[in-house]
């Protein structure tokens, strides 16, 4: 193994004020990962993701051996955790003033010393890869949907998607009077209040906000539940009736007045080869594709900006980090922003995968830029998921380039380590699987490795207070 290769991600724009990265890995390949990590990182704040420790009624399951196993991962070198706090479990039933996580789940420094990643999921849980829960979203906005199903993403066939309500509802007052804009961020400033002590005494440090299906900020294109197969090129998703008429106003003001939503994109088993949008010379590299492609990653940039904006006043001045999050999402055999790094058919012309998932990222186009200007602006820093993912491990036709994509938005750097380095990681996920004793040895080790004999990243274990947001950058 070549260690001298680097294998994280230099951010040299000045335009980009700052933005670190913290990735979720897998247990497989963990010591692998260690071994490339260490090289370039003197240390690495390591969590561990608990899923499914909350029951739909908003209680702490299995408490007894959660507790257990909590002081095993503290003894084992463990930084801190992530918990979800999922909306649909929180307003099941209707909209709540007072938000919180089930209080015995929270470890404080006092009780057993992790510290908390909180997670704002406004997605539903279950239908994507590795989902082993399901929560979906609250039955109240599941019901307004009964009467409007256009809050919900939809394919050029007609066909909703109930994992995440579109962005094309994002100003509109659908929801008791209030818009999902609105809901978020009285969400998150519930939980604010009902969780002040944890904040001010630096227990919660990170706030990781949902911004998309699977808390990705990206178009629920790939959706496994309605019969995507890896490496399908998935599908637009702006069907409904609110992306319409935004599309159709833009087009308009742009004195396009032709210019219509794609109808030759394909489905969602499809190859480049088999749509007319995407094979070679097709529509994607016209003046119209250039025109819808743009509107398409444009409106899901300023949706995550907007939530994102909103996250920033509710807990600025707390020493808390927000973030969103990336994801390099694996072939079925896998304040934080996380975004969706879309693999597959990188190393095609076309870019299919990325372009129906909203990035608009080409061979002489990098869509990823515009998405980390967005979030440095707020402060946030951006999750990549899977990085222990290798090429080799992808079949062949899926023309995957896992090195490429995770070398964004700046590039690998040829002549040295990078100026910025990886601040923490999340591993995926806690389970009895973890806990038995060969398993829990290794990843002791690799632990171990991540923190290189050192104590603990300062600037992720203790974060000074959140910022205001930068001034607004043009889309």
């Amino acid at each position: 193994m070549d260690l001298r290769q680097p294998v994280l991600v230099p951010l040299e724009s000045s335009d980009i004020y700052d933005l670190v990265y913290s990735f979720s890995v897998s247990f497989s390949s963990c010591l692998y990962l260690a071994l490339l990590l260490v090289y370039h990182v003197s240390c690495i704040y390591v969590q561990l993701i608990l899923l499914g420790v909350v029951s739909i009624e908003n209680k702490f399951i299995e408490q007894e051996k959660i507790e257990k196993e909590l002081k095993e991962l503290k003894a084992a070198g463990v930084d801190g955790v992530m918990v979800d706090v999922w909306w649909g479990i929180i307003e099941l039933k209707g909209p709540k003033h007072m938000i919180d996580l089930p209080q015995e789940l929270v470890p404080t420094d006092s009780k057993i010393g992790l510290k908390i990643q909180a997670v704002m999921s406004f997605h539903q849980c279950g239908g994507n890869v590795g989902d082993v829960v399901y929560t979906p979203l609250p039955k109240w906005v599941l019901e307004v949907g009964e009467k409007d199903p256009d809050i919900f993403y939809t394919n050029r066939a007609g066909i909703r998607n109930k994992e995440y309500l579109s962005l094309g509802v994002d100003n509109q007052r659908l929801f008791q009077g209030r818009t999902p804009i609105e809901i978020y961020r009285d969400y998150m400033a519930s939980f604010t209040e009902n969780m002040l002590d944890l904040l001010q005494a630096g227990a919660i440090i990170d706030i990781e906000v949902g911004v998309g299906s699977s808390g990705e900020l990206r178009y629920p294109s790939y959706p496994e539940a309605l019969g995507w197969k890896f490496p399908g090129i998935g599908e637009f998703q702006c069907y409904d009736k609110y992306m319409k008429e935004d599309f159709r106003e833009t087009a308009d003001k742009a004195v396009k007045p032709k210019y219509n939503l794609p109808g030759d994109a394909g489905t969602y088993n499809d190859t480049p080869d088999k749509a007319g949008f995407f094979k070679k010379g097709g529509n994607y590299q016209t003046e119209y594709s250039k025109f819808f492609l743009t509107w398409y990653s444009n409106k899901l940039t300023i949706h995550g900006d907007q939530i994102i904006g909103e996250a920033n006043k509710v807990f600025r001045g707390f020493p808390v980090k927000i973030a969103a999050k990336l994801k390099n999402s694996s072939a079925p055999s896998t304040k934080s922003v996380y975004v969706s790094g879309i693999h597959w058919w990188f190393k095609d012309r076309s870019h299919a995968a990325e372009l129906t998932a909203g990035y608009y990222n080409l061979s002489d186009r990098d869509g990823y830029r515009p998405i980390a200007k967005m979030l440095s602006r707020h402060y946030a820093s951006l999750n990549f998921t899977c990085l222990e993912m290798k090429d080799n491990e992808q079949a062949a036709e899926a023309m995957s380039a896992l090195k490429n994509l995770s070398s964004r938005p700046n590039g690998i750097n040829l002549h040295g380590p990078p100026k910025l380095k990886m601040a923490g990681l999340a591993y995926l996920r806690l389970s009895d699987d973890l806990m038995k004793q060969h398993n829990f040895d290794i990843f002791k080790k690799f632990v171990h490795k991540m923190h290189a004999d050192l104590d603990p990243s300062p600037n992720f274990a203790n974060p000074t207070p959140l910022q205001s947001s930068q001034r607004e950058i043009p889309i």
